[in-house]
């Protein structure tokens, strides 16, 4: 697949990054992305180059210290051990493969539960993460797989759901969450949509082309949510501060100082997060409308091998 090389520099994709469709077909162009007239997913436009994603995942992306102000690496963790604990529920017994492990945290929490897991990244920053792709690793059986908010970062994330299929152990749980391009939010926001995330973010799926994707490839959909998948409350929080004078960056206001991709000033800071703080019913009504529509901005799936 064209899209799936990594180019010398940035270039104008030829395929979708999903389905593989000819580009830009029947479909259309938005600034950047091309949206696919087939299987409705977007494709980053440009393909970014192997050098302009090594600037956009800098040490200021996932700091050694951490990520966020206050309680918010605290909270991550937290809500990490939920998910450990979902995982260990639904899953047989056996190792389990988190796809984009970032600092390790979910593996902590597996390993707490009494799993044996293993993670993958593009660097490895520990022992028991692989800087490998998941099309790369051998045959070898797991009990759950992983991808969590993931698997838009691929270069290849169709291909990674086959080979997440092909080593899953019968009864094992396959567990992804994507940010949803069919969400109301993404629709509110359009453009400055957080969850874009351009150029990190290389494809942008409607939930509908994910959940065909995995019936496809033979795996029964146990579980979907429209809530559960992270970022949902916070992307409307995000979108509407964002629409204030001078459109401040909520995301910034809440990182450390060494994790922001721009300074900002106490002074502003506490005014962005004053105002975080007065939408967030805003935010948390139009989250529950979204995921009551099944139009959430995030969308959770659990699906089983036969």
């Amino acid at each position: 697949m064209a899209v799936a090389q990594a180019p010398i520099t940035d270039v104008s994709p030829t395929a979708c990054a999903w389905c593989a469709a000819e580009l830009p077909g029947t479909g259309s162009r938005h600034p950047g992305r091309v949206l696919c007239g087939r299987c409705g997913a977007a494709t980053t436009d440009p393909w970014p180059s192997e050098a302009t994603l090594a600037e956009a995942y800098k040490s200021w992306y996932r700091p050694a210290g951490g990520r966020f102000a206050g309680p918010g690496d605290a909270v991550l963790k937290r809500s990490r051990g939920a998910l450990a604990k979902r995982l260990d529920a639904i899953a047989p017994p056996g190792p389990v493969l988190d796809v984009g492990a970032g600092d390790g945290t979910l593996l902590d929490a597996l390993r707490r539960t009494g799993r044996d897991a293993t993670g993958l990244e593009l660097a490895s920053t520990r022992p028991d993460i692989r800087a490998a792709d998941i099309t790369e690793l051998g045959d070898q059986e797991f009990a759950a797989i992983v991808f969590w908010h993931s698997l838009e970062h691929l270069t290849r994330p169709a291909q990674a759901l086959v080979r997440a299929a092909q080593l899953l152990k019968t009864g094992g749980v396959l567990v992804v969450a994507v940010p949803n391009s069919d969400s109301f939010q993404a629709k509110a926001f359009g453009d400055r949509w957080l969850a874009l995330d351009l150029p990190r973010h290389l494809v942008h799926l409607p939930a509908k082309a994910l959940v065909s994707r995995l019936e496809e490839l033979g795996l029964r959909i146990a579980r979907t949510s429209h809530l559960r998948g992270g970022q949902v409350v916070f992307g409307w929080l995000h979108g509407l501060v964002g629409r204030l004078p001078g459109h401040p960056d909520l995301y910034d206001a809440i990182r450390r100082p060494e994790a922001r991709q721009s300074p900002i000033g106490p002074g502003r800071r506490t005014a962005v997060l004053a105002a975080g703080a007065a939408l967030t019913p805003i935010a948390l009504a139009a989250a529950l409308a979204e995921a009551a529509a099944r139009r959430g901005g995030s969308i959770y799936v659990e699906a089983v091998k036969r």
